[in-house]
């Protein structure tokens, strides 16, 4: 922050350094990394203009031997002298029009050149070049070396580069907390969720290439922190693993530097697969439609409008898009589309759109949400058909209850869930709860609503739970059945007087009858329908009911009534089904009601609560009684101050 503090104190506020200073270090990097090739590319550059070759991308970056190159005859410290403020805002204008065009999507996306007006205003713009300059900091690949030779500082290579970017931008976060938690998820909670994916099958994994991938991922960290831990614990088990990540990410700065942060550390490969910007939605703009990934991890937004993306997509019922409108349970446009006002579960959807299902590890994802995405819903919802396709596909390992003000800019509960779609035997047809809400360090200080952390032995602690898999105070297994239900919808009859009990009436007659007002709760039942004699089994469960008209037997379908209408929720692990409980819980109560099979819904929610929550022990009644009479009497003494007596 030092360089901030000297250079911008006057003329930004601390939370607004960040738009001025990760450009500039992103800019000496890849400067310092540019000037040894700096004379070949230029060379090049004049060579293809000679020959008209307008694809000149490749080449330029096989003359810079980087992913990146700058072909404007300036390097960063040709700018140190200049006679006026206008020439020095003209070369260094000059100098950033002469990079590669994926370093120009991270200035564009950064809005860098909108900051420059302002920084040559007030002759600042020389001042920050030479403190990026300055001999006291090294940003370059070579060391600094003192007068006589000996290394004053020494070279950054790409990772140690990668590492300080990583930590400036945690640091302007965490300084800028109220927007952090937006773009930002606590190192803490990354690791675990790393771990979660990876630990499980470290053993299986095997040589070769895999792809990582993350639909909303802010800097890149959880990519990043993802390939460290596969590339550890495949050296561990002695394997070779080459990784390629992917990311989209809708805000610009964020974008920026995710992208950044993988050219600094010598990625360049990688940060051409990071795509992003405010036209790069990944619900309505999906960046990677035909890739499917070996490892995914996210954590989407969370109560977040997608409406605009949802109009651009055709609307809630104009939506075709085959991540969210599938074929399940026999429907072949089984709708995931979730509520315009929160599009998380669509990101997990995504996601599952592009697990691998033809390799041996398939796929493994983590993702963060709120309590919302558990429960939210009602049967045949967007959000609960999501969990029913999740739960009945069998692709639920387990989901963990995480501490509470884990985040920077909420203290709302949180959740990851982990998802595979290669369980091994023992977790099939099986979902494991772990309530971590209690595994956690308290901070010194907080970070906006952060307060605490999960410390190494938290995140080792869970994960073992996860791996042992065996039911404790924090730990449940339950059948994928145990969180789907039946939404059964429940009939009663229309009931009318002075009407005639041997016939059907048709549906204008019915009219009538509401409008005369002639219905009513002591009245006879309306026939809608006649069966003939034999054609159809009574079953008044199911609203076929026995009657003798004209000395025949026959079967009646009777006019519902709306007002009476009911549902009744239905375990699917209930014992009898859906009949048992309509005779036990409401035949009893309503002799003529029946099911409306047709209207029947299956829906999913899961409640950490019914699981997981302990009652607190009740008072002993000494103590109750004692607060009694103490407000009591501290009643009696207010009342007589406002009366102005006392008894």
């Amino acid at each position: 922050m030092g360089i901030a503090d000297d250079a911008l104190r006057d003329l930004y506020v601390r939370g607004k350094y960040r738009d001025v200073i990760l450009p500039m270090m992103v800019l000496r990097r890849l400067d310092a990394v540019l000037e040894p090739t700096k004379a070949a590319v230029l060379s090049m550059k004049d060579n293809l203009d000679k020959a008209g070759i307008t694809n000149q991308d490749a080449a330029l970056r096989q003359a810079a031997g980087q992913a990146f190159y700058n072909t404007s005859r300036f390097k960063l410290r040709d700018l140190r002298n200049r006679a006026s403020q206008s020439q020095l805002k003209a070369d260094f204008e000059a100098f950033l029009d002469g990079f590669s065009p994926n370093v120009q999507e991270i200035l564009d996306n950064f809005e860098f050149r909108n900051q420059l007006p302002k920084l040559s205003k007030a002759d600042v713009l020389g001042t920050l070049i030479e403190k990026f300059l300055d001999s006291s900091i090294n940003l370059g690949p070579k060391p600094v070396l003192n007068g006589d030779g000996s290394v004053k500082h020494p070279g950054l290579d790409n990772h140690a580069m990668g590492t300080i970017f990583e930590e400036l931008v945690r640091r302007f976060n965490e300084a800028n907390n109220e927007e952090a938690g937006e773009h930002w998820t606590p190192r803490d909670a990354v690791k675990l969720m790393a771990k979660l994916i990876f630990v499980p099958i470290a053993d299986q994994i095997q040589s070769g290439t895999y792809l990582l991938y993350d639909g909303a991922c802010g800097t890149g960290g959880m990519l990043t922190v993802a390939e460290e831990t596969l590339n550890e614990l495949a050296e561990k088990h002695g394997k070779q693993v080459s990784t390629h990540l992917f990311g989209q990410e809708i805000n610009g700065e964020t974008y920026a530097i995710a992208k950044a942060d993988l050219l600094l550390k010598g990625e360049g490969e990688e940060a051409d697969n990071i795509v992003g910007g405010p036209e790069w939605s990944t619900l309505a703009n999906d960046a990677f439609p035909s890739k499917e990934f070996d490892f995914m991890l996210s954590n989407p937004p969370y109560g977040k409008s997608w409406k605009s993306d949802q109009e651009r997509m055709g609307g809630k019922s104009g939506m075709r898009d085959p991540r969210f409108v599938i074929e399940h349970a026999g429907d072949a446009e089984y709708s995931l589309v979730t509520r315009s006002s929160d599009g998380q579960m669509l990101f997990l959807a995504n996601m599952l759109s592009k697990m691998k299902h033809n390799t041996p590890l398939g796929s493994r994802i983590a993702e963060v949400h709120n309590g919302s995405s558990l429960f939210t819903g009602d049967a045949g919802s967007g959000e609960s058909n999501v969990r029913r396709w999740i739960i009945e596909n069998d692709w639920c390992e387990a989901i963990v209850a995480l501490p509470l003000n884990m985040f920077y800019n909420t203290g709302i509960a949180t959740y990851v869930w982990v998802l595979s779609n290669r369980k091994p035997g023992n977790r099939r047809g099986k979902v494991q709860l772990i309530d971590a809400t209690a595994w956690f360090r308290p901070l010194r200080k907080n970070l906006g609503k952060k307060n605490c952390e999960l410390a190494d032995a938290d995140i080792e602690r869970i994960l073992q739970a996860f791996i042992a898999f065996q039911p404790t105070e924090q730990s449940r297994i339950f059948d994928n059945a145990e969180f789907g239900y039946s939404k059964v919808t429940v009939e009663r009859p229309l009931r009318a007087r002075g009407i005639d009990t041997t016939r059907a009436y048709a549906p204008k007659e019915i009219k009538a009858l509401k409008d005369d007002g002639r219905t009513a709760e002591d009245g006879a039942p309306v026939i809608r329908r006649i069966h003939k004699p034999g054609k159809v089994e009574a079953d008044p469960l199911r609203g076929l009911f026995p009657l003798t008209i004209d000395g025949k037997r026959c079967v009646v379908e009777y006019e519902p009534d709306s007002d009476l209408r009911d549902t009744e929720t239905v375990p699917l692990k209930e014992p009898g089904g859906i009949e048992a409980f309509i005779r036990r819980e409401v035949l009893p109560h309503a002799p003529d009601a029946w099911i409306d099979e047709a209207k029947t819904t299956i829906g999913y929610e899961v409640s950490f609560t019914r699981y997981f929550y302990k009652p607190q022990p009740l008072r002993p009644l000494d103590a109750i009684r004692a607060d009694i009479l103490a407000l009591e009497r501290e009643t009696d003494g207010l009342m007589a101050d406002i009366i102005g007596a006392r008894r």
